[in-house]
């Protein structure tokens, strides 16, 4: 008898060879009927939500948690507005990446394709359903999705409002799963279907995602912590320097593009440090800085090794002054999770450095690490930020998800 998980891994694997049925502008008027459903059905969604909510606050699940956990209105207007986004990009599917002719006649072609069945295991953040679905069904893919526990009630109601919105344009099959079981039995025995599953991908904390990699026979795109840094070099614009630093750690501080280290050019550091603190004071953000800026700073918390090289995901954030742009440099390359990483500088010279030398995802110039975004790159939403170098990087879209193969036409050549 068939398990739970090889009666969906098969029903995956066979519905993504159906995939190709649904054409381009099917699939746009699909993603519409999906945002117009999720914002029609959101009462149902925030009453299913607030179950959640409240279990993890029964539960004293941290607050940073429950943050990512929590929808409302203004949320799931933005998954909406997301499910719309990708329905105007361009197709990727089909689309021809280069093409060449041979001397003896061959025309060849190498043209995008959907990767195939996609699992994506998660944990808090529900609107991930919606947007991982919606990327997904546009690049022709099938994903099984595995939320966690602590957003079980979210994920079903999202899910079911969307498959609705599928059926009622009269598709057959399933072109997404929900994976309905929070038994982590059903998890470790999804990861070794690679037979039926060509790709998994982790989004959640490190735990997880190392636990995945290590467990999976199947290729991991992984998203390991952002240790995300902003180097307020000592050409920066100071005003816009603060501006930036509490935008990236004040304005969501439990996500993976928040900030969690600042570094300072020493040149600046005594008329910018005091000014910063003010602000990050106003947001209550716990202030751990270096030696040099405790001397600044009084009453601040000394920063031990370990501080250089964790992720708060809270209203907390380590501060370094450095000698040179090149210490920053090297601090971000050592200490850094190869996210995303941004310079405040006025000297394009320093920039262009920056942006060379620093080994990160995203390099940013004059902007907040929390434009490390794929809904904010016009991507419509992201699959996930991979700090992988293989096969993807950073935000992943639409072309993240998609493989290529060889078209090769001809008129009867054989091979001598």
């Amino acid at each position: 008898m068939l398990s739970y998980a090889d009666k969906l891994v098969k029903e995956a694997k066979k519905n993504s060879y159906l995939m190709p049925q649904l054409t381009p502008e099917l699939k746009n008027n699909i993603l519409h009927r999906m945002a117009e459903l999720l914002a029609g059905k959101k009462g149902f969604i925030l009453k299913e939500n607030k179950k959640d909510v409240e279990a993890a606050k029964k539960n004293k699940l941290k607050e940073s948690f429950i943050d990512r956990l929590i929808l409302n209105k203004k949320r799931i207007a933005g998954m909406s507005e997301s499910l719309k986004e990708i329905a105007l990009l361009p197709e990727v599917i089909n689309t021809v990446l280069s093409s060449w002719r041979r001397p003896n006649g061959l025309f060849i072609k190498k043209v995008r394709v959907p990767i195939g069945v996609i699992l994506i295991i998660y944990e808090a953040r529900p609107n991930v359903t919606s947007d991982c679905i919606g990327l997904c069904f546009k690049s022709s893919n099938i994903v099984i999705l595995r939320g966690g526990k602590a957003a079980i009630n979210s994920n079903k109601a999202i899910f079911n409002v969307l498959s609705k919105a599928v059926k009622s344009f009269g598709v057959t099959f399933n072109p997404f799963f929900l994976v309905g079981k929070t038994d982590h039995k059903v998890v470790d025995s999804l990861l070794r279907k690679n037979e039926y599953v060509d790709l998994v991908i982790p989004r959640g904390g490190e735990t997880l995602i190392r636990k995945v990699s290590e467990s999976s026979t199947i290729p991991v795109i992984k998203h390991y912590k952002g240790i995300c840094h902003v180097f307020v070099d000592e050409f920066a614009d100071l005003d816009k320097a603060v501006k930036i630093c509490v935008n990236a750690k004040v304005q969501r501080p439990s996500v993976c593009n928040a900030v969690e280290t600042i570094l300072v050019h020493k040149k600046v550091a005594r008329k910018f440090l005091p000014e910063l603190r003010k602000h990050l004071d106003k947001h209550k953000v716990t202030i751990k800085g270096d030696k040099n800026v405790t001397g600044i700073l009084k009453g601040i918390k000394a920063a031990k090794p370990i501080d250089w090289v964790t992720e708060y995901l809270d209203l907390t954030i380590s501060i370094k002054i450095v000698n040179s742009i090149s210490e920053a440099i090297n601090h971000i390359n050592l200490c850094g999770s190869h996210h995303t990483d941004s310079i405040i500088t006025e000297k394009s010279d320093n920039a262009g450095k920056f942006i060379n030398e620093v080994d990160s995802a995203c390099c940013f110039v004059n902007i907040s690490t929390r434009f490390s975004d794929g809904y904010q790159f016009g991507l419509g939403a992201e699959i996930g930020i991979s700090t992988d170098k293989l096969h993807a990087r950073g935000p992943m879209g639409l072309g993240d998800l998609t493989i290529y193969k060889y078209v090769v036409e001809g008129n009867g050549q054989i091979r001598e």
